[in-house]
């Protein structure tokens, strides 16, 4: 196939799947739950611009001061130089305790991101090119709020994250030399999984590899859920008013159809099928790698690692940078037949 074409059909179904993907009750890019918080929803007022002053970073790589950024907080569109908001990102989105490589890669999957957002368009209409509701757009952190958590270790976390974003200024992963949809997640159970398995549309650069963590040297791992048969009821009717629970309890989930990871592609709740994806939200999962008994009057699931699988795996990444790999082989691993490179926007698109 012609790569312009292929470009292109990639670029269209990139589109599908972030309109769809803002229609579903489902995180994108999902924070690792330490240190990051959803923030709320903006009034449906138009937002105040201001301005928030240049941050340092280490003086030995160059930054990309001239790409400012205009970023949707509480109401509030503020504009800061795109290096600046990455390190709020990664500050929020990745323990900094990770090694070093991986904060590098995360700080260029997020850089990819956001440089997606602005190239497309993303969903915030012309006030602004991101959020930081994570359950949008990135979850972001400012300095004092990530110091209060960091504690003791503050002044050495700042650096170290500072340097990350650093480091690789300026880099993105790229298709067909355009910016990709770079989603990520905390944990997978083992392969992450195909964008089609999760959300509406498929995408040449977001396929099922496997990942090198091990849920030994991660909290929460695996994971425990239970709702009473009442509950479980409530939540499934709330959504799909048409599912029957009218025989037993052992009765109302079958039909599960899995992938190659064990994540729930799709399964029969009370006689309706649903996205393995969605039943995950509907109930407050950590992902969609789960199984389920009854034990007398509940529902109790069983569930894998965190986060919708799909793209690059945090703790993934952080397993391959402890066993000697670089940002570029962690991106050039979780993300597939891309590139890694600069990218600049055409005339139009500088801000």
């Amino acid at each position: 196939m012609n790569e312009k074409v292929q470009v292109r059909r990639s670029m269209a179904a990139s589109a599908v799947l972030m309109a769809a993907l803002f229609l579903l009750p489902v995180i994108l890019v999902e924070p690792y739950p330490v240190v990051s918080a959803a923030q709320p929803k903006p009034p449906e007022t138009k937002p105040t611009v201001i301005t928030a002053p240049v941050q340092t970073v280490p003086e030995a790589v160059p930054m990309q001061e001239e790409t400012r950024l205009r970023v949707l907080q509480n109401g509030q569109v503020i504009e800061m130089a795109l290096e600046d908001y990455l390190v709020g990102v990664v500050r929020a989105e990745m323990p900094a305790s990770f090694e070093p490589e991986a904060l590098k890669a995360q700080a260029v999957a997020a850089r990819t991101y956001t440089l997606y957002k602005m190239t497309t368009g993303g969903n915030h209409g012309p006030e602004a090119d991101i959020c930081t509701d994570s359950t949008c757009c990135q979850a972001y952190l400012d300095a004092a709020s990530a110091a209060a958590n960091w504690g003791e270790r503050a002044e050495a976390y700042e650096e170290k994250v500072a340097q990350a974003v650093a480091d690789t200024a300026g880099q993105a992963v790229l298709y067909g030399g355009q910016p990709i949809l770079a989603v990520f997640h905390a944990a997978s159970a083992g392969l992450t999984r195909k964008a089609g398995e999760v959300w509406s549309s498929d995408l040449p650069y977001l396929q099922a590899v496997p990942s090198a963590e091990t849920g030994a040297e991660i909290p929460n791992y695996y994971s425990r859920a239970e709702f009473s048969t009442a509950a479980f009821r409530e939540k499934v009717l709330a959504a799909y008013g048409g599912a029957d629970f009218s025989g037993s309890p052992q009765e109302w989930i079958t039909g599960a159809v899995t992938d190659s990871a064990g994540n729930v592609k799709t399964v029969n709740v009370g006689g309706v099928t649903v996205r393995g994806s969605t039943l995950r939200a509907l109930l407050g999962l950590r992902s969609a790698c789960f199984t389920w008994e009854v034990q007398g009057d509940s529902l109790v699931f069983f569930v894998t690692g965190y986060g919708h699988g799909v793209g690059l795996s945090q703790h993934g990444a952080n397993q391959m940078a402890k066993n000697g790999a670089g940002w570029q082989e962690v991106l050039l691993h979780y993300y597939t037949d891309v590139s890694i490179g600069p990218y600049r926007f055409t005339n139009d698109l500088q801000t």
